[in-house]
């Protein structure tokens, strides 16, 4: 299967900042997959796709951080 990303929902990560920079967008839109991009690139740049259990797994790992 072949989503076009131009037609998903994106939403800033909670933790990007306000001022344009570092901002991470991930789209809920499909059920089994995390398509995740770097909002400064208004859509122009790639798309990674992570599988749902993949994704869950880096962010529980990401929030344990030290």
């Amino acid at each position: 299967m072949r989503a076009d990303v131009n037609d998903l929902s994106w939403r800033k990560s909670s933790y990007s900042n306000g001022d344009g920079g570092s901002c991470v967008e991930v789209s809920d839109d499909l059920p089994d997959l995390v398509p995740v991009r770097d909002s400064k690139l208004a859509g122009a740049g790639p798309v990674l796709v992570f599988g749902a259990a993949t994704w869950v797994s880096f962010i529980r790992a990401v929030q344990h951080r030290p």
